[in-house]
């Protein structure tokens, strides 16, 4: 008899993919006081590497000029994205990190639209930035802001990226190439930061975790879910990361939130929702 893969539902598994990756952002924030935010950032892209090496085993030399165009900047954009989240986390709370981070697949998926309904979602987004601004809430670190913002920079690079090299490479070696370079620019940070230094087998054992937990779990049920679910169902569904990340910050850090605070995940949650349901395509 052949073994029976477990079939999860499409949107357990989604929902399950976004907590395994808030619950890996809080056992990276217990890991930061010891190896720093670079140190737990390399930990986790160098480890989910070697997985996805394992898992794949990629032949380098087959890929073409056409595809190490892509894939090297799509890399090196994962990793900055994965890096600089962590100098934000380990800044401000991890709530307002991902809302903050959100913001840039929110402007990428209404951009270049005329229509009124979108520009009430950005409006509605600003208002949600304006909320946990610097100069509105003076107990955020201005560079953490900065840094969450950064990352959903380069998260739309990631985004915009990937969809090109989806279209000319393998699911499975683009993301293990990808996730190669991403380990060339983050480990060397891990190494001058000094946080690698104070690695211990235990500590090690929590950086597996956490790649399992961020990386190699998330992804695999991502990828399950996206064949059987409609884009527009994933992206709303996706959209409760920032609640997600709240709430998991609270459970697992002791991380409260202002109401003002709250308000803010709320409005950029409506807004990355709305945007995806009111969208032409």
């Amino acid at each position: 008899m052949k073994n029976k893969e477990i079939a999860l539902p499409p949107v357990p598994a989604v929902l399950l993919a976004i907590i395994s990756v808030q619950c890996g952002a809080a056992i990276a924030k217990t890991l930061f006081p010891v190896i720093g935010a670079a140190g737990t950032a390399s930990i986790r892209i160098g480890v989910s590497a070697l997985i996805l090496l394992l898992a794949y085993r990629p032949n380098l030399k087959e890929i073409t000029p056409a595809q190490w165009k892509i894939v090297i900047p799509y890399g090196l954009s994962l990793g900055a994205m994965n890096l600089i989240f962590y100098l934000a986390i380990e800044r401000i709370p991890i709530g307002l990190a991902v809302t903050l981070e959100f913001v840039g697949p929110l402007l990428l998926a209404i951009a270049g639209s005329k229509r009124i309904i979108d520009y009430c979602w950005v409006l509605l987004a600003a208002i949600g930035i304006l909320l946990i601004a610097p100069w509105t809430n003076d107990r955020l670190d201005p560079i953490g802001i900065l840094c969450a913002l950064l990352a959903g920079a380069f998260w739309t690079a990631y985004i915009v990226l990937g969809g090109k090299i989806s279209k000319i490479m393998n699911d499975g070696k683009a993301v293990t190439t990808g996730m190669l370079f991403a380990a060339i620019l983050v480990l060397p940070f891990g190494f001058i930061e000094n946080g690698l230094i104070n690695l211990t087998p235990k500590l090690f054992g929590m950086g597996v975790a956490l790649a399992l937990l961020s990386s190699a779990i998330p992804f695999t049920l991502e990828m399950k879910a996206l064949g059987q679910l409609p884009p527009r169902t994933f992206s709303i569904l996706m959209s409760l990361e920032p609640a997600a990340a709240s709430i998991c910050a609270f459970i697992f850090l002791s991380e409260n939130l202002s109401i003002s605070e709250i308000l803010a995940v709320v409005c950029v949650v409506i807004a990355s929702a709305g945007s995806t349901l009111t969208a032409k395509k």
